[in-house]
């Protein structure tokens, strides 16, 4: 589970090293690693080849390299170089596509931001990444201005990146997107970055405890964790993706760098739409997509309609602290074969991964899903993923019982957060990325969350994990959503209150939903108290349990 390479100082002295002596790095055995060297090297053994599908309207890889080409050329025009940041508040839409090539190539860094965020925090991402291009679509163009009025520091460039399915808005912007490239050429030179430890993106944490963490993430990083992709699933040339995957979260997990590796087709979405996906599988025939489990439980609830004529299996990655098992079930029933990736931000999103296991194909179909849900091993290019022990730093035991925390060490890890030394140094403290998930491994090496460290349930003394009372929630027929938090209880100091969503058309009441937890859960693990309606949610699809943590501390607010 994990691997470590001696750097002990019983190296021979180089001067002596026959194997050091006149065999130096130079231009012919060293490049900088850069997922931008896949760009150019798709464009020139498959030009013809689609890249990008958005409507009606595509893009061969030709003509994408070119595009990208013109932005970067156009930013530098601008005195957009090494040091600079160029946000974008953008759907998955071809410029965001684009945008992980341009902006990078001018040596800048992409700040993709997320497109569910309110003005003010747009505002401090902008003023604390001291953004100067802000590439924005006409639908979020109220809350930009907005944004925009708050910021402290100089206004960025806004970039408006027209788009006939985006709806009314606002005017908004200095310049054309399109415009912008028609300054840039053609054949402007491409290169990667002088040092592979520069910066390539920055993504801002979600915030829910103060400002949110500039996590900031390099070539070599972005460069391995792509390949990574392509080695993890594992990719076939030219597959076809469905970005069912937010690009601004973690830069699309690596895959808008992924798909220029594998010559593979983008098919773009500007939202999740089960209609207009099932619609996009039976056209273009998709073989891969990506999502948090609210994407795969919005395809898996559908009407039945929507799916027939689609007689081909796809292949899909599912990533969450704990997809749950009834979901993966489903999944797999319809014809969507799930890989269970897990990582954070911080670690460019999947650095592990639940790898199947051929023997796996023989269990019950309950039993199989069990197996996939864990969070499992490091991707084959991260150094290492395992549980330690939080106080001491040594590995738990292989038990599948003793918890301790998930932590991570390679080089698919962010080199910090921006501007923010103390954080850093709490994040790798003892030579390890601390992730806050508390985890178990069973005896097979595979390890297996067991709750955010801020999540478990601590009643009367009794440790209570939220994901497993949520993942027998999600067991019940009616059920489509279930998140689990902690509720204040004068006895037992907190007790299990859920918050539950049901599926369309189906019913269920408190009672029922208590029972069967009871039926399926020591008593003390039962919710004393059920909550029914929409689950509030981020934009990647995670449930925001702060929101129902501060729900829970008024008594109105359960009546």
């Amino acid at each position: 589970m994990t691997s470590r390479i001696s750097d002990s100082g019983d190296r021979a002295d180089s001067a002596r090293n026959p194997y050091d002596s006149g065999l130096d790095r130079n231009a012919a055995n060293h490049v900088p690693l850069s997922p931008l060297s896949f760009l150019p090297r798709a464009a020139l053994v498959h030009p013809h080849a689609v890249a990008l599908v958005y409507g009606e309207r595509q893009w061969s890889w030709s003509e994408v390299f070119i595009r990208c080409r013109r932005l970067a050329s156009a930013l530098r025009a601008r005195g957009i170089g090494r040091g600079d940041t160029v946000a974008a508040m953008l759907p998955n839409v071809p410029a965001m596509f684009e945008a992980h090539y341009g902006v990078p190539a001018t040596g800048a860094v992409l700040n993709t931001l997320n497109t569910r965020l309110d003005a003010p925090a747009i505002a401090f991402m902008l003023d604390h990444g001291e953004a100067r291009v802000l590439l924005v679509d006409p639908e979020y163009a109220a809350v930009v201005n907005e944004a925009m009025a708050l910021l402290r520091g100089p206004r960025p460039l806004l970039v408006r990146v027209d788009d006939d399915a985006a709806p009314p808005g606002p005017p908004i912007g200095e310049l054309d997107y399109e415009a912008l490239l028609e300054q840039g050429d053609p054949e402007a030179p491409w290169s990667g970055p002088a040092d592979e430890w520069d910066a390539i993106a920055l993504n801002y944490t979600s915030g829910t405890t103060g400002d949110p963490k500039g996590v900031v993430t390099h070539h070599r990083g972005a460069y391995l964790n792509a390949a990574d992709n392509a080695i993890n699933w594992p990719l076939p040339r030219h597959p076809v993706y469905l970005w069912t995957l937010p690009m601004f979260h973690c830069n699309g997990w690596c895959f808008p760098w992924t798909m220029a590796l594998v010559a593979g087709t983008s098919i773009c979405l500007r939202r999740v739409d089960p209609a207009v996906i099932f619609d996009l599988v039976r056209r273009h025939r998709i073989t891969h997509l990506c999502g948090a489990p609210i994407v795969y439980s919005m395809l898996v609830n559908a009407p039945a309609q929507m799916r027939e004529g689609i007689g081909h299996r796809i292949q899909g990655q599912i990533a969450g602290a704990a997809p749950p098992a009834a979901v993966i079930e489903a999944c797999t029933a319809m014809g969507i074969d799930l890989t269970h990736v897990y990582g954070l931000t911080e670690v460019y999103g999947p650095a592990g991964i639940c790898e199947p296991q051929p023997q796996w194909d023989a269990l019950p179909p309950d039993e199989r899903a069990r197996m996939i849900g864990r969070q499992g091993v490091p991707g084959p290019l991260q150094e290492a993923m395992t549980v330690l022990d939080p106080t001491t730093l040594q590995p738990v035991p292989w038990d599948g019982e003793t918890i301790g925390e998930v932590v991570f060490r390679g080089n698919i890890v962010m080199k910090g957060y921006l501007k923010n030394p103390s954080a850093t140094a709490a994040a790798f403290a003892g030579g390890w990325f601390h992730t806050g998930d508390l985890a178990v491994v069973h005896a097979d090496g595979y390890v297996k969350i067991r709750d955010r460290s801020k999540d478990v349930i601590i009643s009367g003394g009794e440790n209570i994990s939220s994901i497993e009372v949520e993942d027998i929630l999600h067991r019940h027929p009616a059920v489509m959503l279930a998140a689990v938090v902690a509720m204040p209880d004068p006895k037992w100091g907190e007790v299990p209150c859920a918050f539950v969503e049901l599926k369309p058309d189906a019913q269920a009441s408190e009672t029922e939903l208590i029972e069967f937890c009871r039926a399926n859960l020591a008593r003390f693990k039962v919710p004393k108290q059920v909550v029914f309606g929409p689950l509030p949610r981020t934009s990647t699809g995670k449930i925001q349990k702060f929101v129902l943590r501060s729900q829970v501390k008024s008594t109105d607010a359960l009546a």
